[in-house]
């Protein structure tokens, strides 16, 4: 292989931040790497994705207890992914909170996609060790919409559609105007799409236009201070998606192979988007859902981590 595997050439550690939103709600980022959401109500935190491990959740729990001593009550789930759940065990939450889509993906593919992910992130995964045995599942399901009362603060919990997966959730502070979008908004990191519903993806921005939210916590990358910055975490989203499914769709009409569109689309996308964070790690994967949608697959194909290598090295080679 030309290129080292999803993220096995990512080793350096990266520097957190925690930061203050609003007197609720605090941002815990690293670089690019996944982020956590903290909501802070007068008799309970929620926390919004956990990290990939216990250990790391940790680091998490203790900038929590430097402004809080509530109790953390409440997960939530943006989404399934292994680098977003496995961390849970170590927050002792009452509640596990997911869409109903979320619960059934877990079902469907949960342990593929562990295993899978931890072969994809050697260093997110650096204390695998310290995963309890078998999946993360949620306590407390729903679908659409749901209400949390943390203590004199509501959080709404929302689905507003198919992105990043059929289950993506989002939380938000209607007084304070602060989204936390889960894996829907990425800022300055490249989106994967792997999971991805491309025709859905775009109109579902839309609809976390329409919030007009003045601060955000995406996926991946910086908290969103301002509403400006919010719109460009949208703008820079949608143009990656548009881009890419654009490019590879006029691949699909023209007749070329899988591999062929791959490289014309990852040249396409190089020069605009290779600067953000994991670009070469999700290529391959976001260009293979994108061909598979164009072609007829409206739902996205189980990863496993044997279909993950078998995929790299088709497209890599």
């Amino acid at each position: 292989m030309s290129k080292q595997f999803a993220s096995h050439a990512d080793l350096e550690d990266k520097v957190v931040s925690f930061e203050k939103l609003s007197d609720n709600a605090y941002a815990y980022t690293a670089e690019g790497d996944p982020n956590t959401g903290v909501i802070i109500g007068d008799e309970a935190v929620m926390v919004i994705d956990t990290q990939a491990t216990p250990v790391m959740a940790q680091d998490v729990i203790r900038r929590i207890r430097e402004v809080t001593d509530k109790p953390i009550k409440y997960i939530l789930l943006s989404h399934y992914h292994a680098v977003r759940v496995f961390g849970a065990s170590a927050y002792n939450a009452q509640e596990i909170l997911a869409s109903r889509d979320t619960y059934d993906l877990i079902a469907e593919r949960g342990e593929q996609d562990k295993a899978s992910e931890i072969g994809r992130f050697p260093r997110l995964f650096r204390n695998a060790e310290s995963i309890p045995p078998g999946l993360v599942w949620p306590t407390m399901t729903f679908k659409g919409e749901m209400t949390v009362n943390l203590g004199n603060l509501e959080v709404k919990l929302l689905q507003v559609g198919r992105g990043h997966t059929k289950g993506d959730t989002i939380a938000w502070l209607p007084e304070q105007k602060i989204l936390f979008a889960g894996d829907l908004v990425e800022y300055q990191s490249t989106p994967y799409c792997g999971d991805a519903y491309f025709r859905d993806w775009p109109t579902t921005l839309d609809a976390l236009s329409g919030f007009e939210a003045e601060k955000m916590v995406p996926g991946r990358g910086p908290a969103l201070k301002n509403a400006t910055e919010v719109r460009q975490g949208l703008a820079g989203t949608r143009a990656f998606l548009t881009d890419l499914y654009g490019a590879v769709n006029r691949g699909v009409a023209e007749g070329k192979d899988l591999k062929t569109i791959y490289r014309e689309v990852y040249d396409f996308m190089k020069p605009r988007y290779s600067d953000w964070v994991i670009f070469d790690h999700c290529m391959p994967f976001d260009v293979s859902r994108a061909y598979d949608e164009a072609t007829g697959y409206t739902d996205p194909r189980i990863w496993t981590d044997k279909r993950d290598l078998e995929m790299w090295a088709q497209l890599e080679s």
